[in-house]
Parts: C-alpha cells; sequence; structure tokens
C-alpha cells in the first residue's frame, strides 16, 4: 500500500474515530466530522443530508437531527434542506473532543496542502 487516502484510514483515522465514537458524544462526533470534511473542502458549506452522517458516523439520524439543532440554536452552522453552512468554526472547535485534532495530524501528515475536489 502506497500513501494514499486508505493509508490515512489504516494508520489511524479508523482507530481514534472507533475510540471516539465509544467514549464521546454524538455532539462532539458531529462537530469532529464537521471540521474533518471542512479542512478538505474550499468554502464553509457541506451539502449532505443527515441521513448520510447519520451512517457515515454509524448513528441514528434522529440523533444526528438533534445535534444539529443544538449546533444551530447556539449559531454555530446554518442547517437547511441537506446544506450545512458552519458559521463559527472557533466555537465547533471549542465543542469537539480532542479527537479531531489526534485524526487531523495523521491526514495532515499524509495528505499534506490536499483539498477535495
Amino acid at each position: 500500500m502506497s500513501g494514499d487516502a486508505t493509508e490515512v484510514h489504516i494508520c489511524g483515522a479508523v482507530p481514534q474515530t472507533a475510540v471516539c465514537n465509544r467514549h464521546h458524544s454524538l455532539d462532539q462526533q458531529l462537530c469532529r466530522w464537521l471540521l474533518l470534511s471542512m479542512d478538505r473542502l474550499d468554502g464553509n458549506e457541506l451539502v449532505m443530508t443527515q441521513e448520510l452522517i447519520a451512517n457515515m458516523l454509524g448513528v441514528r439520524r434522529e440523533g444526528v437531527t438533534g445535534s444539529a439543532l443544538k449546533l444551530q440554536k447556539a449559531g454555530l452552522i446554518r442547517y437547511a434542506r441537506g446544506r450545512i453552512e458552519v458559521l463559527d468554526r472557533q466555537g465547533i472547535e471549542h465543542r469537539c473532543c480532542e479527537c479531531y485534532t489526534v485524526v487531523k495530524k495523521e491526514y495532515d501528515r499524509l495528505l499534506p496542502d490536499r483539498i477535495a475536489s
């Protein structure tokens, strides 16, 4: 296996995500997921349904709905019809668990300066 995206998942992201999913709240997991997604995109908007996010996090859609509403009420995101706009990245970083930093460092090490297109 070479230094591609697959290796990132094997080396660091998957084990850390498993730890996160077991020990941290859904709110923290959603914040981690939003930040990691934003790190690889240009801009502050994600086009994604709550169902897809729920599948990515391995939780029920209703849980994502509740967590997204909390973030929206706190003024951190705006969510409507499959679009999530991050309004306060720093606020999301403060709500996130330490897993974000661990996974981000691994991505940055293996995939420097890489933004999804």
